[in-house]
């Protein structure tokens, strides 16, 4: 039985989806062929028609997971009015109870940066090409006047931000873990200084 193109890309969208969500929630090694074919709706035979590897499948839901948060970060900056209100609302959305609680649809970085180390050289590529554009995008945000100076303090940022958020899932301690979120989103928005 042969399957329409627009099928095809259909069942392409549902894979990349399942596996995303899978690869966030629990780890891209930890996470089978099966399962995403089964969070897919889908058999394996449409998996392997669409991807000829997981190692390819983990690349591709990669990409796909940060451009849609790059897509979110685009939302909270468009009704602001500056930039630094836009930063603002992201911080405080990225470093909220609620994205804690979610690591399925949540940030990437935060959900398997520490293990994207581990993966294939197409894996890690695909996360630098995406994690660099997220980077870019909030350097146009963060205050300053200076490009070279915002595009470190967007890295120094976003490594707080998802340094935060990984210690925040980890502990077992709710209230702890609040702490820890609103203690970074308060010093990313300082820009790193004390302040009251």
């Amino acid at each position: 039985m042969r399957v329409s193109k627009e099928r095809a890309e259909q069942n392409r969208k549902q894979i990349l989806t399942a596996a995303a969500r899978l690869f966030r929630e629990n780890g891209i090694r930890a996470t089978g062929v099966d399962s995403i074919s089964h969070g897919a709706g889908l058999t394996h035979g449409a998996f392997y028609s669409q991807f000829e590897s997981k190692e390819a499948l983990a690349a591709d839901a990669i990409r796909l997971a940060l451009s849609r948060w790059r897509h979110v970060w685009q939302r909270a900056a468009e009704p602001k009015r500056g930039r630094r209100e836009a930063f603002r609302s992201i911080v405080a959305g990225y470093l909220s109870p609620q994205h804690r609680d979610s690591p399925g649809r949540g940030c990437v970085v935060a959900a398997l940066g520490p293990s994207i180390a581990r993966q294939p050289r197409t894996v890690r590529a695909a996360f630098t090409k995406e994690l660099k554009d997220a980077v870019d995008f909030l350097a146009g945000l963060v205050p300053g006047t200076d490009p070279s100076r915002r595009r470190g303090d967007a890295i120094a940022a976003f490594a707080c931000m998802t340094g935060a958020l990984i210690l925040a899932r980890a502990v077992d301690d709710k209230r702890f873990s609040g702490q820890i979120l609103e203690a970074a989103a308060k010093r990313v928005i300082r820009g790193g200084r004390r302040g009251k």
